[in-house]
């Protein structure tokens, strides 16, 4: 890569998409900034040489086509892509409808689907690049009144897992980035949709929940703008890591999933070992 890259970032008019581009911008780089509405981008991020903002709904690839269309007719070529635009239906399954429940792995999952699509016929081009999407440690850890959400974030972890070495003879890298707590908006109402409440079974749980949810909204240990010089340094590595855990919350969940996972292949380990067949086969 050249030593000023072009970045194209989605979900940039709040939250970390902001901090990621202004990192970006910082660093010397070019930000293709996208959002909804360009103008909300623009006054989020700042007035820039080096910025352009761009219209785009993730979940419309032609919205995904135009935007990529504009990255390369403005700055030439596309060197990093993060993929951030996401949202979070709460609730506990029951509650949530089928609707929002599609609703959620449509945007988290289908939208950096969509732009990743249209993102790599230029980066093979190039030959080079860095598909980056931001996960959750719930992309690792389900949790209850999270079913929705842990659903789209599992469901990207395995399609960037599965998508890496099918481009890596492109010279085009990926990695998955999953913050913890971080002080973002997505605990606010513009981010967060609570399932309607409708079974009684669920009614004091989900009231615990949500008031502590709502009180811990602001009070996130993670630093947003850290965590986007950091996401700067590591985009600018010969080698950038699979996976990197945002945050020592998410350093422990990692350490958990993976002393979990561990129990679990050992606590039948000869149960799980007799299935072959006798003759050696499989």
């Amino acid at each position: 890569m050249s030593e000023q890259q072009v970045w194209l970032i989605t979900g940039a008019s709040r939250g970390m998409g902001v901090d990621f581009a202004q990192a970006a911008l910082a660093a010397g780089h070019a930000v293709v900034a996208t959002g909804r509405d360009p103008q909300k981008v623009t006054a989020a991020v700042g007035a820039h040489e080096n910025l352009l903002a761009v219209r785009l709904d993730v979940t419309d690839p032609a919205d995904a086509s135009a935007a990529v269309q504009a990255a390369v007719d403005r700055f030439g070529r596309i060197d990093v892509l993060v993929n951030n635009a996401a949202n979070f239906y709460a609730g506990f399954f029951e509650e949530i409808t089928p609707d929002d429940f599609r609703a959620q792995v449509e945007t988290n999952l289908f939208g950096p689907v969509n732009v990743t699509r249209a993102v790599l016929p230029v980066m093979r081009a190039q030959r080079s690049g860095l598909v980056v999407t931001i996960s959750s440690t719930a992309g690792l850890v389900g949790g209850e009144f999270t079913s929705a959400y842990a659903t789209s974030k599992f469901a990207v972890e395995g399609w960037m897992e599965s998508l890496t070495p099918e481009i890596a003879p492109f010279g085009i890298r990926t990695m998955l980035v999953e913050p913890g707590f971080f002080r973002t908006d997505l605990l606010t109402p513009e981010s967060t949709t609570y399932a309607e409440p409708s079974l009684d079974d669920y009614a004091e749980r989900t009231r615990q929940t949500v008031t502590a949810w709502t009180a811990m909204n602001g009070q996130q240990s993670g630093d947003p703008a850290k965590l986007a010089a950091a996401l700067v340094q590591l985009a600018a590595l010969d080698d950038p890591p699979l996976r990197f855990a945002a945050g020592a919350d998410a350093v422990g969940a990692f350490e958990q999933k993976a002393q979990d996972l561990l129990d679990q292949a050992h606590a039948h380990h000869d149960l799980s070992s007799s299935l072959a067949h006798d003759d050696g086969t499989r």
